[in-house]
């Protein structure tokens, strides 16, 4: 139709809004050729149209480029104190419901459509003089199955909601067990270095008898194998069954999360393991561990200090891991290990 009068009054209202405004025409169809009518738009004084087609899906993407430019850029920041929860997952697992029970209303919307939830939703929340950040985001799907620009910006807030955690619950839909996309979900958590819950809902779903939490929890560790130390809770977000336990395991996993061990205690505990079990040997040259000293937290990060780096095989340094677990447990949490060369700084 291109320039009408009334996109001129509107123009004006918006002007003496005095607000941040993006200027978009839609049903251009091919980019190539601008139709003559898309330059008339220049004159309303509201900066370079953008052209998109909505009904085709073009342009979609400048669009919302513009828009995210546009945000406000500030994060929420909160206390050191306050635990920040990413509730993370496919879509359709129940996330937004289990954030409902936990609050105790619905602060979130729940639906059965896949994806409904949009974004990130940060809520804050205080229990029993603790401070918490729920981070309800929208579920991560598989790549081929994102065919909308909205759902593409969905999933880069959702790793960006799970950057930004301490504490990530990986739900799993009970009746689907864990798939490939749980797998590169929690794939993500891990290599951030955050905590992980397992959370295994809809479990009222489930015909069981005597041995199906036990035969359940073998099959998610062996789909999980990497996330081992990753705690595993059964729930019903619908029912609320042992929901309770969700934020217990928070304060636990918060707590291993934090954990500091005293060099002392550390390098008795290392040394005992290394004389018992003592580094393999590589070309004839043997790998000498001189000790070890913890450099942080959030997550817990060792330096072992060696001979010769090279010399460490991940295997074990995988045995160190082990004995830092048996004796000092970090439930919950990947432990970061790396190594340096005595002398170095």
């Amino acid at each position: 139709e291109g320039l009408m009068p009334e996109d001129e009054e509107i123009a004006n209202i918006l002007r003496r809004a005095k607000k941040e405004v993006i200027l978009v025409c839609n049903k251009v169809d091919s980019f190539k050729e601008m139709p003559p009518t898309y330059y008339d738009f220049f004159s309303l004084g509201l900066g370079n149209p953008i052209p998109i087609s909505a009904s085709n899906g073009l342009g979609i993407g400048e669009l919302l480029d513009e828009v995210v430019k546009r945000l406000p850029q500030e994060e929420l920041e909160y206390t050191e104190e306050t635990i920040k929860i990413a509730v993370i997952g496919k879509p359709n697992v129940g996330k937004s419901s289990l954030v409902n029970k936990i609050l105790g209303e619905e602060r979130v919307i729940v639906s059965n459509i896949p994806g409904t939830t949009r974004d990130a939703i940060d809520t804050p929340f205080s229990k029993d003089g603790k401070n918490y950040v729920l981070i309800d985001t929208a579920g991560i799907r598989r790549k081929s199955r994102i065919s909308e620009s909205i759902e593409r910006y969905s999933v880069l807030r959702a790793l960006a909601a799970i950057e930004r955690s301490d504490i990530c619950l990986l739900m799993i839909d009970a009746t689907e067990g864990p798939t490939e996309q749980d797998t590169k979900i929690a794939g993500y958590a891990f290599e951030n270095g955050k905590g992980i819950i397992i959370v295994i809902n809809k479990w009222d779903a489930i015909k069981k008898d005597n041995n199906t939490v036990n035969e359940y929890t073998k099959m998610v560790r062996e789909k999980l194998s990497f996330i081992s130390f990753a705690p595993i809770l059964f729930i019903s977000a619908k029912t609320g069954q042992r929901v309770h336990r969700v934020l217990e395991t928070v304060d636990k996993v918060w707590e291993e999360y934090n954990k500091r061990i005293t060099t002392g205690l550390l390098n008795n505990v290392l040394n005992e393991a290394i004389l018992m079990f003592p580094p393999p040997a590589d070309k004839g040259k043997p790998l000498k561990v001189y000790y070890t000293s913890q450099v942080g937290i959030k997550p817990p990060s060792f330096v072992v200090f060696v001979n010769e780096p090279e010399l460490m095989h991940f295997s074990y340094l995988r045995f160190i891991e082990n004995t830092l677990r048996q004796n000092f447990g970090f439930e919950g949490v990947p432990i970061v290990i790396s190594t340096r060369k005595r002398g170095e700084n």
